[in-house]
């Protein structure tokens, strides 16, 4: 029997920013730059952070990701939609369609977007020869199994195949919060 062991990356409330607002935001032909990378090759935590503003509440410092994606886009926990007063959808990255809105500051500009906050859905990043080998077709979802104290079985999580991708699973605070898990924590792949 094959063991299929993935490494957890626990995601905060972070934004993706398309290059038009980096400079709304920063300042006309502003780029991002690195803190530090991410498990994802070539993505990274930027130096640069911004303020988010619901109905109800706001973040003074939401960290962006970098580098510029082709539309901006918040993700955050449900604890985190509760507390700007808005209801996003839990999504795949990149699926902002219909989604909720948000007013975003930074130090050269302000803007608000109609669409764009989801609460990311759990998933794991699979380079195209760990899919292979384990038998993981793209968008297939999975059932994934975390030992420990507060032992949890997490269903519906979306496989995302790519020979861009370092073999990793992605879940919110709320999640990791819920079953004491922390980042470099091991899952379980189990159907």
């Amino acid at each position: 029997m094959v063991h299929k062991i993935v490494p957890v990356g626990v995601s905060a409330r972070h934004i993706h920013l398309s290059q038009q607002h980096v400079e709304l935001l920063f300042g006309e032909g502003y780029q991002l730059t690195e803190a530090k990378p991410l498990s994802q090759p070539g993505q990274y935590a930027a130096n640069e952070t911004v303020a988010v503003t619901g109905p109800k509440g706001s973040f003074p410092k939401v960290r962006i990701l970098g580098p510029a994606r082709k539309a901006t886009q918040l993700e955050v926990s449900r604890t985190d939609a509760f507390a700007l007063g808005i209801n996003p959808p839990v999504r795949e990255s990149g699926n902002i369609a219909g989604s909720a809105g948000i007013t975003i500051k930074g130090p050269a500009g302000e803007l608000t977007i109609e669409e764009g906050v989801i609460v990311a859905a759990r998933h794991i990043h699979f380079h195209t020869t760990d899919a292979e080998k384990w038998g993981i077709q793209d968008k297939q979802l999975l059932k994934v199994r975390f030992e420990g104290e507060r032992g949890v079985v997490f269903e519906n999580v979306i496989a995302r195949v790519s020979p861009d991708f370092a073999l990793d699973m992605h879940i919110d605070t709320d999640e990791a919060n819920a079953a004491g898990i922390s980042n470099g924590d091991k899952a379980q792949i189990i159907e």
